[in-house]
């Protein structure tokens, strides 16, 4: 469990690099680095960093991802490590209040994947180190600044829980768009749960066998018939789902035949329905 799969990163229109200034616990690091890998990113610079690549707790929390601790360039300003690239996007929690903000105009993460492939080429998303963030001067050398949504009581995220924040929204998109399509993004996990209408008319039949067979009177039965039918497709359940659920109705089906004297479950005891 844990380990990769041997599959490319997913595709973008734009290349992310990931800038963190003045990091300086080693367990905050190694866990951008995991969560880098977990979103399908690995190009990690570090500007200024105040722990080692090398630190041992890095490494472990890095877990499968040390390969981008092993690959991390160190620079010594933001503007080298950012050269190469056509956008550069600050990070902060720290928001103006007021009508007229002046400077910390903000965009928030849902906007980014929309701006990015907007822009194209190698795109920096900067982040500052822990308990001080980005100073004036680093925001003021990055293009536009983006925040994420925190609660106003409490807005200041922890370094690698805003890393993760981030690049869950950015890959996300990704997943939205590309799944299926993409070497990056197998299709595993369906997007849609669309049952097909053959799949439809055989659940529709056999809850009309198990209602038919239900005891009771004719206005329970189709009670019975009604309340299954809706409460199942209104779900929104997955093609497996439904079919195990008809498997499920047939054996209460042929029980009930059984139970009722109807020799129906003798004679047309199947595992389908024809």
């Amino acid at each position: 469990m844990g380990d990769r799969k041997v599959i490319p990163l997913p595709n973008s229109s734009y290349e992310l690099v990931v800038v963190c200034v003045n990091t300086s616990h080693p367990g905050n690091l190694g866990a951008i680095c995991r969560t880098m890998l977990n979103y399908g990113f690995d190009e990690l610079r570090l500007v200024t960093p105040e722990c080692s690549t090398d630190d041992i707790e890095a490494r472990n929390r890095a877990k499968h991802a040390g390969a981008i601790l092993d690959n991390a360039k160190i620079y010594d300003n933001i503007s080298e490590s950012t050269k190469d690239c056509s956008l550069v996007v600050g990070t902060s929690g720290k928001r103006e209040v007021g009508t007229k903000t002046s400077f910390r105009h903000y965009s928030f993460p849902w906007e980014l994947s929309t701006i990015f492939s907007q822009h194209g080429g190698k795109i920096a998303l900067v982040f500052g180190g822990e308990g001080t963030g980005l100073s004036t001067d680093d925001l003021q050398s990055c293009d536009f600044l983006a925040t994420l949504p925190t609660w106003e009581g409490y807005p200041i995220s922890n370094l690698s829980h805003s890393v993760n924040s981030f690049l869950y929204q950015l890959h996300s998109d990704r997943v939205k768009h590309q799944q299926g399509k993409d070497a990056g993004l197998p299709d595993i996990v369906p997007l849609k749960n669309i049952v097909s209408p053959e799949l439809r008319d055989i659940f529709i039949a056999a809850v009309n066998e198990f209602s038919a067979v239900s005891l009771g009177n004719d206005e329970r039965r189709e009670s019975i018939k009604n309340s299954l039918t809706r409460m199942v497709m209104m779900a929104t359940p997955t093609e497996d789902e439904v079919t195990r659920l008809i498997g499920g109705l047939i054996d209460a089906t042929t029980a009930l035949q059984y139970t009722n004297g109807d020799e129906n479950w003798k004679k047309n005891r199947r595992r389908r329905i024809d």
